[in-house]
């Protein structure tokens, strides 16, 4: 679900190397990297995600920080430091925004409703992120988005 967490060290290094490599396009659009700059040591780096949402009237892609506020991608790109996105065959200069928790709920919901074919494997990966039995209630989904910050990215808009 976070593009970290669930997936495999092997898969991490297959999605890392596709996305070097410029075959990135494969995954289509249910995966981004997103590069980022350290805070600290100005290094860029590549971070893959899984997208819960495209939004196409906002040119919008959502992902989820899977290890909370405490990741270093999310603290990376919320210093103002540049963000490059690339999806599908698309590479952009990106914008950012957090979701608040309405929001996300509701992005949260549909990506459940979504995939309800893995729901079990869903609210386990979830649940092992979490730290507690997610049950995809109502009252769960609503504490998991209070705990796992959603992020929306989108081609930079131009600067005055």
């Amino acid at each position: 679900m976070s593009g970290q967490a669930t997936i495999t060290p092997w898969l991490k290094v297959a999605f890392r190397l596709l996305y070097r490599h410029g075959l990135g396009w494969v995954l289509g659009q249910r995966f981004l990297r997103l590069l980022h700059v350290g805070r600290h040591t100005g290094k860029r780096y590549a971070t893959v995600l899984e997208v819960v949402r495209h939004d196409l009237r906002r040119a919008e892609f959502v992902v989820v920080s899977g290890f909370g506020t405490r990741t270093d991608w999310l603290r990376n790109i919320e210093t103002g430091n540049p963000v490059e996105v690339t999806v599908g065959r698309r590479t952009f200069v990106a914008d950012h925004r957090r979701l608040d928790r309405e929001e996300a709920f509701a992005v949260m919901a549909a990506y459940e409703r979504r995939n309800r074919m893995i729901g079990p494997v869903l609210r386990k990966a979830l649940s092992w992120l979490l730290g507690w039995c997610y049950d995809g209630s109502v009252a769960s989904r609503w504490r998991l988005v209070g705990q796992l910050p959603m992020v929306g990215v989108r081609p930079a808009q131009p600067r005055e």
